[in-house]
């Protein structure tokens, strides 16, 4: 039995960076799915009160990135060195805040504030453009993946859904993405009934 189990409702949202980042490096776990009917009591029992949960062994984390920072110090992609693991959290941190403009749109402002969202996805997106281009090594820092790659990855898979056409004027965001749903584990991953069957989002808005 694997010892590693991720909580979260039957949706990606927050959850998925973690997903990508465990099936790409090979990890297995056990995928808890609490539905909404079982959420009110699972919920006494959550720290803070949400989702996700990572139960590790005897080590239980609650927090998205605290659980995906774990993650990656214990599967080896938080960089080489000191360096790069700053550079790593400073991309991440970008992207967490991209994360939450996009929840924010999703469940408070979707009918109301799509059409402003969408016109400054270019210059966000754009960042992102210019780090990969600037960076030869393939990723977000250095040569070596790293699990801030795996949240840029999510978010890019999100967005192509909320606007088919996001990244016809980012050809090196469009390489990395295909690139990256490229890599085997990952490619099986997204092919599968597992990925494909789970709504984005808990309120149906994509």
């Amino acid at each position: 039995m694997t010892s590693l189990k991720l909580w979260y409702f039957p949706t990606k949202g927050r959850a998925e960076a973690v997903r990508l980042m465990l099936k790409d490096q090979g990890t297995d776990w056990e995928d808890i799915a609490v539905t909404g009917q079982e959420w009110p009591t699972v919920k006494q029992s959550c720290l803070f009160g949400q989702l996700p949960k990572l139960e590790d062994g005897n080590l239980t984390l609650y927090q998205t990135n605290a659980i995906r920072r774990h993650l990656a110090r214990k599967l080896g992609v938080y960089g080489q060195n000191e360096r790069d693991a700053a550079l790593i959290d400073m991309m991440d941190d970008s992207l967490v805040d991209l994360l939450g403009k996009y929840m924010k749109l999703i469940y408070q402002e979707y009918d109301t504030g799509k059409e402003k969202y969408l016109q400054e996805l270019p210059e966000n997106l754009g960042r992102y453009e210019k780090i990969l281009s600037g960076n030869k090594g393939g990723f977000l820092i250095g040569t070596q993946i790293s699990f801030a790659d795996y949240l840029l990855l999510s978010l890019l898979l999100y967005h192509q859904v909320l606007c088919q056409s996001c990244l016809d004027s980012f050809p090196t965001l469009r390489t990395y993405l295909d690139r990256m749903c490229a890599r085997p584990n990952l490619q099986t991953y997204l092919q599968s009934d597992a990925y494909k069957s789970k709504p984005i989002n808990a309120n149906g808005k994509q």
